[in-house]
């Protein structure tokens, strides 16, 4: 195998900052203590963080570069200079508006579990900690929202609705160490956002603090025609145009009945094929999850339906009694239609058991380097998209694991979800291989007219392809940015948006690469 190019990482080079340790004189100095009592009046000394440990927690989030990073004895990012706890709409707002008054950088932290780098540190920034914020839900029954803190975890605000009979409909995988306000913030998408849509499907209103700290609410209205939508302008924008502390989200009552099924396909092509049709013909099911012929393989060994038909498809038809039977029963017409056959139904039960479960860690820990990239294509793209996906990835490296799902689909399109993972190795090869994988998935998707990203968002770390996704729509992003946020100030440096000169970290003080 021939050495890669020289590739720096997607979103520029890493910081060569080392792994922190106490007195670190290449890190970012703390807060100046006038700056910490300043802030400390407003939420109180014990939520205004400077330690060693605190600042470390809060130095990265689950981006798997960051580490492969910190394996190799780097860091991807910087400090944070402090870590501040707000406890409500009123403390975010004053906190931003101190920030504002002072010229001080903030980048907004839900829980951390983002993958793409949106709230890691790049140069001098203050954390500002919004899990705080956790107060709902507040069911409206008449018109089926909830209102609720930003900061409140995701998996406590479902079972919150659940035991009123409700549900939101979002089930990320990253449902148990998630916030709401971070789903909004990252433009998300749950596990049964098929039939419910993506989370700005069911947004309906925002409580906001601009970068200057005055308040704006957007309320919860069913349908405008009052100019652009203002909430989708939030929505997805990663906290660089306003801090989110309040959610109005739609919900609905929990179904009736939900019936899972299994069916064994010829293949790739016959199951998009299978999933397109399901889609035009208005069907809805709760879960959707096509997995290629290396995905399948190891979910369902042993089982006979699969033999010469390698391909599995998995549904779950959700709703009113009436309307799921009916639903499933044209459901499986389509699939016979496409040479597909049922299955027995224990991969669904084992997908249930573990379906909040990340297994990154477990591969991170072996010296693994595992991630993730999820796009979106049209249907008439996507066979062609997988297929040359696949030969140009395993082109890359002999011994890499490249697999793909498709569990988000819609009338038009799906997304295209793949997992891949390169045996231990050298650091600088592996991070040298890990970008051109990468550069690789992103330019071919621009190149059959897809998106590049369709549900964790940019961050920091897909800075370097926004031209290509946006055009001159991203020069309009940032001269909207540079309007509601002139000293650049909330999240600076992700979204592709300009860091600050005091930038070191991933993205560099050189600014961002394209």
């Amino acid at each position: 195998m021939t050495e890669p190019d020289s590739f720096v990482p997607p979103g520029g080079q890493l910081a060569d900052l080392g792994v922190p340790r106490a007195g670190d004189p290449r890190q970012p100095e703390v807060l100046a203590p006038a700056r910490v009592a300043e802030v400390a009046a407003i939420v109180g000394a014990g939520h205004v963080h400077t330690g060693w440990g605190v600042r470390q927690a809060y130095g990265r989030d689950r981006l798997p570069l960051a580490t492969f990073a910190v394996r190799a004895g780097r860091w991807p990012g910087t400090l944070p200079v402090a870590v501040i706890s707000p406890a409500d709409h009123d403390e975010v707002a004053s906190v931003v508006g101190w920030a504002s008054r002072a010229g001080i950088a903030l980048v907004p932290w839900g829980a951390g579990s983002g993958v793409l780098g949106g709230a890691i540190p790049l140069g001098g920034e203050v954390v500002l900690d919004l899990k705080r914020l956790n107060r709902g839900p507040v069911i409206d029954t008449d018109n089926h929202l909830a209102r609720c803190g930003a900061g409140l975890n995701g998996a406590q605000f479902e079972t919150a609705l659940a035991e009123a009979g409700y549900t939101a409909g979002h089930l990320p995988q990253s449902m148990h160490m998630s916030t709401v306000g971070g789903w909004v913030a990252c433009r998300g998408a749950g596990q049964a956002s098929s039939r419910y849509g993506k989370i700005e499907d069911i947004v309906r209103g925002l409580k906001l603090v601009l970068p200057d700290g005055e308040t704006l609410e957007i309320r919860p209205i069913a349908r405008r025609a009052t100019g652009p939508d203002l909430l989708q302008l939030f929505i997805g924008a990663e906290g660089t145009l306003g801090l989110i502390t309040e959610v109005t989200l739609r919900i609905w009552r929990k179904p009736e009945r939900e019936q899972a099924r299994v069916f064994a396909l010829p293949g790739t092509a016959a199951g998009l094929a299978t999933l397109r049709d399901l889609m035009q013909a208005e069907l809805r099911p709760a879960v959707t999850r096509l997995y290629d012929e290396v995905e399948s393989a190891p979910r369902t060994q042993g089982l006979a339906a699969f033999d010469g038909r390698p391909a599995m498809l998995m549904l779950v038809f959700a709703g009113p009694e009436r309307l799921a039977r009916i639903e499933e029963e044209m459901a499986v017409e389509i699939i016979e239609g496409h040479g597909g056959v049922a299955a027995d139904v224990a991969p669904y039960h084992e997908w249930i058991g573990h379906r909040y479960v990340s297994f990154s860690p477990k591969w991170q820990a072996g010296g693994y380097y595992m991630d993730t990239i999820e796009v979106t294509a049209s249907w008439s793209a996507l066979p062609e998209l997988h297929r040359r996906l696949d030969q140009a990835v395993r082109a890359i490296h002999p011994d890499v694991h490249f697999g793909t799902h498709w569990s988000h689909v819609y009338p038009d399109g799906a997304c295209q979800y793949m997992t891949f993972r390169l045996p231990p190795m050298a650091a600088d090869l592996a991070l040298g291989l890990h970008a051109r994988i990468w550069d690789t998935v992103q330019l071919l998707t621009l190149e059959l007219g897809g998106s590049i990203s369709h549900h964790h968002g940019v961050g920091v770390f897909r800075s370097r392809w926004m031209k290509g996704e946006l055009g001159r729509g991203l020069d309009l992003l940032q001269t909207i940015k540079d309007a509601v946020d002139p000293g650049n100030l909330l999240n600076p440096g992700k979204l592709g948006l300009r860091p600050r000169p005091e930038a070191i970290g991933l993205i560099g003080a050189t600014g961002l690469k394209s």
